[in-house]
């Protein structure tokens, strides 16, 4: 089943005007009707949580209404139709889209992804011992970069039922695990992605059930601070990061948001393939990051220590 990952995330918010204001200062671009796409045209729409077009909530506290898988081509797209219409009622749009709830009671949909294809420059590096990545008097530090998300990364649902819910997307949908936290959850991948994931899962309480954060990707970690710095200057709130995960290698920075959920930047995440062999480690802070700093005020030598003025 060529999925390639999450399309577009559905949301029914407390306060729309905070949750639009904070993704256009995300960097993502308005698209009309609550929606706010990536460079790639992967989006999260946004809506009253009373709108009456909006699939029915959860029964927690979680603001997500609806995950859009995007999936290669209507072959794809029959397929999962086929293969999910077994054992479950799947609704089917009249643009296509089909959608279901998964085994964990997610309100879940699949389409021919609207996703454009991009070809843009990757982070230039400069490294000893290896051919310039700039070339002479091209500068790498410029502080008026767009750090704009180029595409909707992963997510990661907090789940009660961890097997069931891996074992769905797994033996249904085609996802390979990757890696794994034991007793926590896998980092699954589709079969028409190579990123390191696009979904994760956290074995937590049943009262907890949701969205524990999204993802965009950026083009690399310059960008990732850049926008996660300006983010703070804007008066965001830090949730954590910057950062290094080990698992995926990808570099992160989250942020609290008004959609009732955590939404990360991240960069430079690993790719793989079907030789890959899944690693498990167990879940705890030493194997959750390489390393963890923490923003401050900018600072000049001759001042006092950073955090200390």
């Amino acid at each position: 089943m060529r999925i390639i990952g999450p399309d577009e995330l559905v949301f029914g918010v407390d306060n729309v005007e905070a949750s639009e204001a904070f993704l256009t200062d995300y960097g993502l671009t308005p698209a009309g009707n609550g929606r706010f796409n990536a460079l790639d045209k992967t989006a999260i729409s946004v809506r009253p949580k009373d709108d009456p077009s909006l699939p029915a909530p959860m029964r927690t506290a979680t603001m997500l209404r609806q995950t859009i898988w995007g999936v290669e081509n209507q072959p794809s797209l029959d397929e999962i139709e086929a293969e999910l219409s077994k054992d479950r009622k799947v609704a089917k749009a009249d643009d296509g889209t089909i959608s279901c709830q998964d085994d964990a009671g997610f309100e879940i949909a699949f389409r021919v992804s609207q996703r454009i294809k991009l070809n843009l420059p990757g982070e230039k590096i400069n490294s000893p011992g290896a051919v310039p990545g700039r070339a002479a008097n091209e500068i790498g530090a410029n502080e008026d970069a767009e750090a704009k998300p180029r595409t909707l990364s992963h997510i990661v649902y907090f789940i009660p039922d961890m097997d069931k819910m891996a074992n769905f997307y797994i033996d249904r949908l085609g996802f390979v695990v990757t890696d794994k936290f034991t007793n926590t959850g896998p980092f699954l991948r589709p079969q028409a992605n190579d990123d390191h994931h696009v979904l994760f899962m956290i074995q937590t309480p049943e009262y907890m059930q949701g969205l524990e954060h999204l993802a965009f990707h950026m083009q690399g970690p310059t960008e990732l601070m850049l926008a996660g710095s300006r983010m703070v200057r804007k008066g965001y709130e830090s949730f954590w990061g910057p950062g290094r995960h080990k698992f995926g290698s990808n570099w992160f920075w989250y942020f609290n948001s008004p959609l009732g959920t955590h939404i990360e930047y991240d960069a430079d995440m690993d790719k793989h393939d079907g030789d890959w062999v899944e690693r498990e480690k167990p879940m705890n802070k030493e194997n959750s990051q390489m390393f963890l700093f923490e923003n401050v005020e900018k600072w000049a030598p001759g001042g006092p220590p950073p955090g200390k003025g």
